[in-house]
């Protein structure tokens, strides 16, 4: 099994480390499917061509036959034959390489999906090593497949062609007797039929090698539990400093909550492990609101806040553990508790009251 760090590579790859391998290029992909393609499309465009072709090519050979003992050989007439044969050449065959073009394209998103990966086109030094490309060429596990495929590709093909070609020669002998735009159709026949044939044997292979591609790169991808653990931490945060995050975040939403204590209208307490500072502003909220709670030595620390600022401390035990559990600070007290919380707070009220009216 393979190794990394000295470790097993024993976990399936994530999404991240598949997202990533393809944004460089690296994906599933078997060549042998893309020459699959291009042979079969290349076979029926020549079939879906051939009169076309033969005709062109009838032309060309017409043309140059009937025209040798006329022809003057110079400068001039080389310069021109070699600029009608080239314009000959790019005329008849556009059709053929614009389609495997296209079909080139088509065959390499079906295997691996539309996506433009700048990174797989940017350069860099590794790029450029000769001494790491050539011994990625010549001495690695790598090339030894790729070159143990391509001869065993060749000998099957070339064995096949071989048999298909020596029906055709002996076929041809009879050919003495045709004309020569007959000559030209059997010609293009033989052609067709020499691809058709050998397209179904590289179609196995081509199947063969595209399960091989998968199975190869999903092994290539996958992870040593250590790279998960490294993965998990980048992509969620290092747990020390998460757990330092969330240390800082309690102790600021600590401080506000303490900071809101002197607006309380009464603290409720347990009188010792609870207490949770009430306000209940009749212009704004519908209930009364927690602005504070805590338990135990944040407990006290309210109490001594609210004391400090003659916020009064009203004990009920069943009352104040009810409340925190279940109220968080800044929610409203919910409507079993309402009726209990709204006495205490009509006493207060009445007697901050009756300490005004006493004061005046």
């Amino acid at each position: 099994m393979a190794e990394s760090e000295g470790q097993e590579k024993t976990e399936q790859a994530s999404g991240k480390k598949l997202s990533d391998a393809r944004d460089k290029g690296q994906a599933a992909k078997s060549q042998e499917l893309n020459s699959l393609a291009l042979f079969g499309a290349g076979m029926l465009l020549i079939f879906m061509l051939q009169q076309f072709l033969s005709g062109r090519i009838s032309s060309l050979a017409i043309k140059t036959f009937t025209t040798l003992d006329t022809l003057t050989i110079n400068v001039n007439t080389v310069q021109q034959i070699l600029f009608e044969d080239a314009y000959f050449l790019l005329s008849t065959l556009a059709p053929i390489l614009g389609g495997l073009v296209v079909i080139a394209f088509v065959v390499n998103v079906a295997q691996v999906g539309f996506k433009f990966s700048p990174k797989a086109m940017m350069p860099s030094a590794g790029k450029f090593n000769f001494f790491k490309k050539a011994k990625d060429m010549f001495f690695s596990s790598r090339s030894f497949v790729e070159v143990s495929k391509s001869l065993l590709k060749l000998i099957i093909i070339g064995l096949f062609t071989y048999f298909v070609l020596a029906d055709l020669i002996t076929k041809s002998t009879a050919l003495v007797e045709l004309s020569l735009t007959e000559i030209m159709r059997f010609m293009m026949d033989s052609a067709y039929t020499l691809l058709w044939k050998i397209s179904m044997v590289y179609a196995v292979i081509a199947g063969v090698d595209f399960i091989f591609q998968r199975y190869k790169f999903k092994k290539d991808m996958m992870m040593t539990k250590q790279e998960v653990k490294e993965e998990n931490k980048q992509s969620e945060g290092d747990p020390l400093i998460k757990s330092r995050i969330k240390r800082m975040q309690y102790q600021a939403a600590k401080n506000r909550m303490m900071g809101d204590v002197p607006k309380a209208d009464v603290v409720i307490t347990n009188p010792t492990h609870y207490a949770i500072a009430i306000k209940y502003d009749m212009d704004k909220d519908s209930a009364p609101r927690v602005l504070a709670k805590g338990v135990d030595s944040l407990a006290q620390r309210i109490k001594e806040v609210a004391v400090k600022n003659n916020i009064p401390l009203h004990e009920d035990r069943v009352l104040a553990r009810a409340l925190y559990k279940l109220c968080d600070v800044g929610d409203q007290i919910p409507q079993t508790l309402f009726k209990a919380v709204a006495q205490i707070l009509a006493h207060i009220f009445q007697l901050k009251n009756y300490r005004k009216k006493t004061i005046v």
